[in-house]
């Protein structure tokens, strides 16, 4: 029997390689690098490099072996300075020099049985494009949207709030156009906001507006704004607002006496982003999974606010708690208590003319939710929630 090694090797080729701190000058660093020797089980290639920058005289990469820091920044090509237009990412710099828009192509693995964005898409697309803003900016370190200086200081963002208003979800195929920009909240936090729009209609899909606050990557624990870090962000605000909130509503803690419970959550290796915490949008999905499936086949969600209370780590376990804040309507079923209490605070034009039931399928349905920790650390809470459901909606209006 033969065995069968893997082996991989470059195209007999010139290569050109760029030190990181030299991204910017890259007409001056075009060298020849020797092309690589092909072995049982490994790739190994000198690199001879003559720059100006930090890259080792030699490097050797076998298989198995991490990448060195020097390849991820030549592999990334992250800008040291700001760039105003990023053609690989549908990019551009807006709003004076300070804000962000990205043309984005609905895929098909971001649309669900009905062929729109799933709001776990939506809410991935806000992630990614707050990434490349910062990105583009030129002030993007190592972390996961973290500055130069939140590098040195340890420092990684966390979000404490963050809410999605949709009216109407891209379908697939759709292109659209996100804009993001950020504003100070507070001494300590970042407010950061985004805008959806369809680029052939201009119609608007969604806005969105969040609240970012400082953690220490080591110890855990919130931390202050560091000037330099201050120094760093602070040019690129700007006072404008996605959803404009007089007071913002505090949403209540649920008991274990919730009406719908989805309890031994556990977070998969897949779960867990760069800052090795469960990512947001995976607690979406957890608080959604409780929703009733006649209200999802019928309903689709229009707003949702989430206030976040602690990170979740890979060994911890998740219950999912859900309440209606409301008696719910199920296929225009409605309770009869339901009915006649409500009958009491409808207009004689209401009941008269376009009836009870019509009303009533056409009010939304809001629910309240709860992610917290069982085991030792039990109702540790992780987020609280809020959704709310509308009719879901055949067509949307054409506007130019």
């Amino acid at each position: 029997m033969r065995t069968m090694v893997a082996t991989f090797s470059y195209p007999a080729s010139t290569y050109f390689v760029r030190s990181c701190s030299m991204r910017e000058n890259h007409d001056q660093l075009k060298q020849p690098v020797n092309t690589g020797i092909r072995t049982n089980g490994s790739f190994r290639s000198p690199i001879k490099v003559e720059t100006l920058g930090q890259i080792p005289a030699t490097t050797s990469t076998t298989l198995g072996q991490a990448v060195t820091i020097d390849e991820n920044c030549l592999r990334q090509n992250i800008p040291t300075k700001k760039k105003m237009v990023d053609p690989h990412r549908q990019g551009l710099i807006t709003e004076g020099g300070v804000g962000y828009r990205q043309t984005i192509v609905i895929r098909s693995y971001e649309v669900g049985a009905d062929k729109t964005a799933t709001l776990e898409s939506i809410l991935n697309l806000l992630q990614e494009t707050a990434l490349n803003h910062v990105w583009m900016s030129g002030l993007l370190g190592d972390g996961f949207g973290a500055t130069h200086g939140m590098v040195r200081n340890d420092l990684i963002w966390v979000v404490s709030r963050m809410q999605v208003v949709i009216d109407y979800y891209p379908i697939w195929g759709e292109v659209v156009e996100i804009d993001t920009w950020v504003g100070a909240s507070g001494k300590n936090g970042m407010r950061r906001d985004w805008l959806i729009r369809s680029q052939a209609t201009g119609h608007i899909f969604a806005r969105a507006t969040s609240t970012w606050v400082m953690m220490n990557r080591k110890t855990r624990r919130l931390s202050k704004m560091p000037e330099e870090v201050r120094a760093e962000v602070a040019p690129w605000f700007i006072e404008k607002q996605a959803i404009k909130e007089d007071a913002q509503e505090k949403i209540v803690k649920l008991d274990k006496e919730a009406k719908y419970m989805n309890s031994d959550l556990k977070p998969k290796r897949s779960d867990l982003d760069m800052n090795q915490h469960v990512n947001n949008v995976k607690y979406v999905r957890w608080m959604l999974e409780t929703i009733p499936d006649q209200i999802l086949e019928g309903h689709q969600l229009s707003s949702i606010t989430l206030e976040y209370r602690r990170e979740c780590g890979s060994s911890d376990i998740v219950q999912s708690l859900c309440e209606p804040e409301d008696d719910e309507i199920l296929h225009g079923v409605v309770e009869p208590d339901y009915c006649t209490n409500l009958l009491n605070g409808l207009s004689s034009d209401i009941i008269n003319g376009s009836g009870v039931l019509t009303y009533l399928e056409q009010r939304p349905l809001r629910y309240t939710h709860l992610l917290q920790i069982k085991g030792d650390k039990q109702n540790d809470e992780i987020v609280r929630g809020r959704t709310t459901w509308k009719r879901k909606i055949v067509t949307m209006p054409f506007s130019t």
